[in-house]
């Protein structure tokens, strides 16, 4: 097969061995991979991929056809359309993905969308709805709002039936993440005056936490961490978050076990799913490139200023 290769950090295109499933494992053809800040993180050395996943090959995401399966899978057969979040190994024409991991793609999405769909919307309803534990009524604060999961936040939060405010330096993107869903689009800066928040998605790190965030928090607020673009320390006010009784926590997916990793596919796909089939989720699509463009697609994700994701197509 031939995948997308990290050879001393830059990016070649090389032949590899077709991937063999194993006993619970399905292989699937891609058909399209979402990129993600992660890939950009893996390329310059600094967030390898956990033991077992391929470790030359980056991608986290992907959707295609499931062209073959191993002894003891049951859920799946040839021939299904399939989407999942994975270790490692999606950006090639071929990967391995454990059935418990596989969500099935709705009839009313087509191969790019499913491509850019399962990172960012498993991170954001597993940390703003299982660990925040976001409902109705809670005003949700959703910082750095303008990316992947971002936008996926806004959307959920908006099907659950939260108050959403969206955090955007970038004012040209407020319109969108609007349209959207966003009850409140605003600036870093504008933080402060537009809470008490019940739930925070923070996906710019210290920077954020320290310019409004944490100064406005609800009684019982939860602040999810999962993003330190904007800095992994930052100075915390205990009698502060004592007195409101919030909690603050992080996540990553990517390391977690098999089991972890089928309990959060088998969240999305009893909650988040059904809101794509209503027509109620829509996956910003800002780009694609094909495999042999593979580069360019890097480089556009790195220069930022994007709404939407950026796909590899195979």
């Amino acid at each position: 097969m031939r995948a997308l290769t990290i050879r001393d950090g830059e990016l070649v295109i090389e032949q590899h061995a077709d991937p063999t499933p194993g006993t619970t494992e399905v292989l699937v053809a891609v058909a399209a991979a979402g990129l993600n800040a992660a890939d950009l993180l893996q390329l310059r050395g600094l967030y390898p991929a956990p033991a077992g996943s391929p470790q030359d090959i980056p991608g986290l995401e992907l959707a295609g056809e499931v062209v073959g399966i191993g002894a003891g899978v049951t859920r799946w057969g040839v021939g299904d359309r399939v989407m999942a979040v994975v270790a490692g190994g999606a950006q090639a024409e071929l990967c391995v993905v454990d059935e418990s991991h596989l969500l099935r793609v709705p009839t009313t999405m087509d191969p790019v969308e499913a491509g850019a769909f399962p990172e960012a919307f498993s991170t954001a309803f597993d940390a703003m709805v299982t660990q925040g534990r976001l409902s109705a009524g809670d005003r949700l604060l959703v910082t750095g709002a303008a990316g992947g999961v971002g936008t996926a936040a806004i959307q959920l939060g908006r099907a659950i039936g939260a108050v959403v405010v969206a955090c955007a330096r970038d004012t040209a993107r407020h319109a969108a993440l609007t349209d959207l869903g966003a009850d409140l689009v605003i600036t870093p800066d504008e933080v402060a005056g537009h809470g008490p928040y019940d739930v925070v998605l923070e996906l710019v790190g210290a920077a954020s936490l320290t310019t409004g965030v944490l100064s406005s928090l609800a009684t019982g607020a939860r602040v999810v961490v999962i993003g330190v673009g904007g800095g992994a320390s930052v100075e915390v006010n205990l009698l502060g978050l004592m007195g409101s009784r919030a909690t603050i926590g992080g996540s990553t997916l990517r390391a977690r076990n098999r089991t972890e990793k089928a309990i959060v596919a088998s969240a999305v796909t009893d909650h988040v799913l059904p809101l794509v089939e209503r027509g109620d989720i829509d996956v910003p699509i800002l780009a694609t490139f094909s495999l042999d463009d593979a580069e360019a697609a890097y480089e556009r994700f790195a220069a930022g200023g994007k709404l939407g994701k950026i796909v590899l197509t195979f």
